[in-house]
């Protein structure tokens, strides 16, 4: 799935201050899921952004429901129209690492306007993220270097670097990371929750889950069905559950082979100016991209303790890029820029994940599911996945912390079933960079007829309320259904495209 930018102000806890954070309740909680009675929230106005703000208690552990506790931050933008009002619903954030404060920031008033004031929207911050409970590995600055921290292979396919980073890095949460870092899953993201659910004294939600989250959405609505009312899931990914997070990696080798065409159609475009026209015909934007790639694969990643574009930075601007066509100018320029540079090094400015952001994304992929052991047969994969796919290199497949993770997962994982109530919504774009349309119909055959898809005739990640202008219709006709759902409960009788 996709990894997110956090704002720099946000300061990450010491151990020292997420073990202060771990006190007892109040009183005892009962068994784990079941509905006892959680305390009321109590709202104040958000520091930071729009709504109301506040904090929310969970178990540390949900085996142990009377023991310590952690605080989730949530927030609330109610409705603006209270006579219209039918229930709350939740925004979950994609990742793993999005903030679900950021995101009511973001989309919040349009997603109100949208939904016409029929919810209050409310989300909350994942454990690991924003002003929730958070947990540091003690990772190095170079480990946290994006285009190190995903393990792109080394020029000729060589993924020794990799395994030694990777060795590294899981010893490091191992030592560092503690119960927070081991209770970061999936599976206590839904039952997070639910809590928050209880919390808010509601029977129901609905929900709008995007990306990652819609992987959460999914296990909740298998965990608890009876309190979905209408469930919206935006870029979804395989739920094959012996995978997991390694297959949602695996498939963006194809989604990146599936979209570049889409910024090559843009880059080529003679309504571009030399600075963002990469080439003449749409044709000749891949190879000048792998080729430029591979020159640049000589380069070190620092000299005169400066930062300087490699191939692997360059391809992993690339992957981020294709995410939205407003990244597409950024992508082009930096291209052109290291084309006409002939054999000048181009600095660059790394781009460096804070601590906690590093933890979260790691933990929770590493801990719902076990990775294989087999070093050699991460090698074999990334050299098919390199010949079969050369846009991502290799990277998709590769060795990561997760192959070396210490601690075995909790909990089993969630099999998505058609069995629960028929109110799932799912939305598409058939050309996604990070989760492919291929993966989102296995999501869509296990759900069976508790779902419709709407598939969108368009590029880049998350199909609802995006924003983007290119495909403009289908965008607006993906927009308008899932809105409608949102509002009336009226859902397409069958799957429907949006071209």
């Amino acid at each position: 799935m996709a990894l997110t930018k956090r704002k720099a102000l946000l300061l990450t806890l010491s151990s020292a201050a997420v073990a202060a954070t771990l006190t007892a309740p109040a009183q005892a909680q009962g068994r784990a899921d079941s509905a006892s009675a959680v305390p009321a929230l109590s709202w104040k106005a958000c520091a930071v952004g729009p709504g109301e703000c506040a904090d929310l208690r969970v178990p540390l552990d949900y085996r142990e429901p009377t023991g310590p506790q952690v605080t989730i931050a949530v927030s609330r933008l109610a409705s603006d129209h209270p006579e219209r009002r039918r229930g709350t619903l939740l925004m979950i954030p994609g990742g793993p690492g999005g903030s679900g404060k950021d995101k009511l920031a973001k989309k919040g008033p349009a997603l109100r306007e949208a939904t016409q004031g029929a919810y209050d929207i409310v989300t909350l911050d994942p454990r690991g993220v924003g002003d929730s409970v958070r947990a540091d590995c003690g990772l190095a600055e170079d480990d946290r270097d994006i285009a190190s921290f995903r393990s792109w292979p080394g020029a000729d396919g060589d993924i020794s670097e990799n395994v030694d980073r990777s060795r590294r890095i899981a010893d490091a949460c191992a030592r560092n990371g503690g119960a927070v870092l081991r209770s970061m899953t999936s599976a206590n993201e839904a039952r997070d929750i639910d809590r928050f659910r209880q919390a808010l004294g509601e029977r129901k939600l609905s929900a709008w889950a995007s990306s990652y989250g819609t992987y959460v959405g999914a296990v909740y609505a298998q965990k608890y069905p009876q309190h979905t009312d209408r469930w919206v899931l935006d870029s979804n990914g395989d739920p094959d559950p012996t995978r997991v997070a390694r297959g949602w990696l695996a498939n963006m080798s194809g989604a990146a082979d599936d979209r570049f065409p889409d910024f090559a159609a843009w880059a080529s475009d003679p309504a571009r100016d030399a600075a963002h026209r990469v080439a003449e015909r749409p044709e000749d934007v891949r190879p000048l991209f792998l080729a430029l790639a591979g020159k640049l694969d000589r380069v070190p990643a620092r000299a005169d303790g400066k930062d300087q574009l490699t191939g692997n930075r360059l391809r992993q601007a690339m992957q981020q890029a294709l995410y939205n066509d407003n990244s597409f100018p950024g992508l082009a320029a930096l291209i052109v820029a290291a084309r006409d540079a002939g054999d000048t090094p181009l600095p660059f400015e790394a781009q460096v994940l804070p601590p906690s952001d590093a933890a979260v994304t790691m933990a929770v992929i590493c801990n719902d599911v076990r990775w294989p052991r087999s070093v050699p047969s991460y090698a074999r994969a990334v050299a098919e996945d390199r010949a079969r796919h050369p846009l991502t290199a290799g990277m998709p497949v590769n060795v990561s912390p997760c192959t070396f993770w210490k601690d075995a997962p909790t909990d089993e994982p969630t099999r998505i079933t058609d069995e629960g109530p028929s109110n799932v919504l799912m939305v598409q774009n058939l050309r996604d960079p990070a989760v492919p349309y291929s993966g989102a119909l296995k999501m869509r055959r296990a759900f069976g007829d508790r779902a419709r898809m709407v598939a969108v005739d368009a590029g880049g990640h998350n199909a609802y309320l995006s924003g983007v202008t290119s495909s403009a219709a289908a965008r607006a006709c993906a927009d308008r259904t899932v809105s409608e759902f949102f509002v009336t409960g009226k859902r397409p009788d069958g799957d429907v495209l949006c071209r």
